[in-house]
């Protein structure tokens, strides 16, 4: 279904489309592609759930997911999120999203699914893989011991440990094992199993 078809009965349903965009109750993400404004259906928007429909197969992931989970201090305004197709940027009225390609076998692994208020749900890496994909997405990052792994978490990254009670690194040996960044991973798994 299109959203000029929604309004069929119009003379002009591109025209009807147009003029609720010009008026803010819809924006449009992309062609073909649009979110109706919360002044209509009283709903905050979730940016996730945009990025997960706006390029696709994605999963909200790095710094967004880390946010989410309240692990690093800083608010974070754009939606970073890895995905099988080539990366890319959306630059949107809603806000701005950006996409890193990541290999198919690797990029299954963590994900999960982040239901809301019985409603609608959104994809989201695990906390333990948005730190692996943040290594991943940070070219020419190269930490070959525990002690480099543990000030770029803490200190460059600023995350905060004590709001998580166990990592699971069962997830990381998964993404080593996907043959990704391997040594870092080996470094971020030590550093997490002590």
């Amino acid at each position: 279904m299109t959203v000029a078809s929604l309004f069929s009965d119009y003379k002009s349903p591109r025209d009807k489309v147009a003029s609720l965009e010009k008026e803010g109750l819809l924006f449009r993400l992309k062609k073909g592609l649009y979110v109706v404004s919360p002044e209509i259906h009283g709903k905050a928007l979730s940016k996730e759930l945009m990025s997960n429909h706006l390029y696709g197969p994605s999963y909200v992931s790095m710094e967004s997911a880390l946010s989410h989970y309240n692990l690093i201090p800083e608010r974070v305004f754009a939606i970073r999120a890895m995905t099988t197709k080539r990366g890319k940027v959306f630059s949107t009225p809603l806000g701005n999203f950006e996409y890193v390609k990541a290999k198919e076998d690797y990029f299954g692994i963590g994900i999960r699914q982040e239901i809301v208020d019985d409603s609608y749900a959104w994809m989201v890496a695990s906390p333990e893989k948005a730190i692996c994909d943040m290594i991943f997405s940070i070219a020419g990052l190269r930490l070959q011991s525990v002690k480099a792994m543990g000030q770029f978490l803490e200190e460059d990254l600023r995350i905060d440990f004590s709001s998580i009670d166990k990592f699971d690194t069962d997830i990381v040996k998964q993404c080593i094992e996907a043959g990704v960044k391997k040594t870092e991973l080996t470094q971020l798994y030590k550093y997490l199993r002590k």
